[in-house]
């Protein structure tokens, strides 16, 4: 069984995703830490009533000391708005995977994070967005691509019902993923 670790900066609700999806067997995996770049996140008061270690720190030595401290084997992106350091994606390289939420190599980079890129997909006009699993490298949204899947924008599509559809397609993808060995 793989040790995970989940990287947060928000509300979790991918978080609360896994962690239903480990409850119901659909994953094999032990969720075995979630790191977050802000105490005050929701996330972080849920993984805590879940029994989750949590640790809530920037610096690198923290967060690779917790790392090396519950053996992870695969590190997710979901939702952190923090650059990861080199340190640590060398350490970790290829056992970090993002969830973005747009089809990369489109809308990305630094600020473009949930409704910023719907945003831009709906005043770009596109006629499809969707969401990108992909490794994580040194810049934002850049790494090799895993996995992606469309949706279709509706006539009167707006940032908020895109941001519903896509969370929706994320949770989905990641845990296709996730029960792949």
């Amino acid at each position: 069984m793989r040790n995970i670790a989940v990287f947060i900066s928000g509300e979790g609700t991918t978080l609360g995703r896994i962690i239903e999806a480990c409850d119901k067997k659909e994953i094999d995996v032990n969720l075995a830490l979630v790191v977050s770049s802000n105490e005050k996140a929701l996330g972080v008061a849920l993984a805590k009533g879940e029994g989750i270690d949590v640790v809530c720190a920037e610096d690198e030595k923290t967060i690779i000391e917790a790392l090396v401290n519950h053996n992870i084997d695969l590190i997710i992106l979901a939702g952190y708005l923090k650059l990861i350091s080199e340190d640590i994606i060398n350490n970790y390289s290829k056992k970090i995977i993002n969830i973005h939420p747009s089809l990369l190599p489109k809308f990305k980079g630094k600020g473009m994070y949930g409704i910023n890129v719907h945003k831009a997909v709906i005043e770009a006009k596109e006629a499809e967005s969707g969401a990108t699993i992909h490794y994580v490298d040194k810049e934002y949204d850049n790494g090799k691509i895993i996995a992606q899947e469309k949706v279709d924008l509706e006539m009167l599509e707006t940032p908020e019902s895109l941001n519903k559809k896509i969370k929706t397609l994320e949770k989905k993808m990641l845990i296709e993923f996730l029960k792949k060995p």
